[in-house]
């Protein structure tokens, strides 16, 4: 476990590098969290700098230093939540220019589909779990849901996946 209590006072402090320095060591999970919530590369980006600005300003209300990756986790849930219901429809086609074509290889296509065929909620809770690597626990805290919940969520998003792509014998 990383010891961020130097770098948290410090960017309380008004330290921008001791703030760059807590930002190294999670943006690419904020960015992989988002990106595969959100399936739009612009929009992740946009879910990740929200909440990063988010965090600077008001890290001086962060009570735990210690809980600082997972309360800037909480923040980025909520700004993914927002962008989504911003959506008016979901956008289920995959092309070309797809964001998610730069992070899979040609083997995954039937994985991409199957996770882009998840809900938002579904899609958000799977990559916390399997990207962020983040407990049910952990994600019941970030999320506001029970952590019986996340875990039966999870374990009904994965035995989908499993079927779908399973082939048939």
């Amino acid at each position: 476990m990383i010891d961020y209590s130097a770098d948290v006072q410090l960017a309380r402090e008004g330290s921008t590098d001791a703030f760059a320095r807590l930002y190294s060591t999670v943006y690419e999970d904020l960015y992989h969290i988002a990106l595969y919530s959100l399936r739009n590369s612009h929009d992740a980006a946009d879910a990740v700098s929200d909440t990063v600005m988010d965090a600077f300003c008001s890290i001086k209300k962060l009570r735990k230093p210690e809980k600082f990756r997972s309360w800037i986790m909480t923040i980025l849930a909520a700004k993914i939540k927002r962008k989504q219901r911003s959506y008016f429809e979901p956008n289920d086609e995959l092309n070309e220019d797809s964001p998610l074509s730069e992070n899979f290889s040609f083997e995954s296509v039937e994985l991409r589909e199957a996770v882009d065929r998840l809900d938002s909620e579904s899609r958000l809770l799977l990559s916390m779990s399997v990207l962020g690597g983040y407990s049910s626990d952990e994600i019941s805290a970030l999320c506001g849901i029970k952590p019986s919940t996340v875990r039966s969520k999870l374990t009904r998003i994965k035995q989908r996946l499993r079927l779908e792509l399973t082939p048939e014998l």
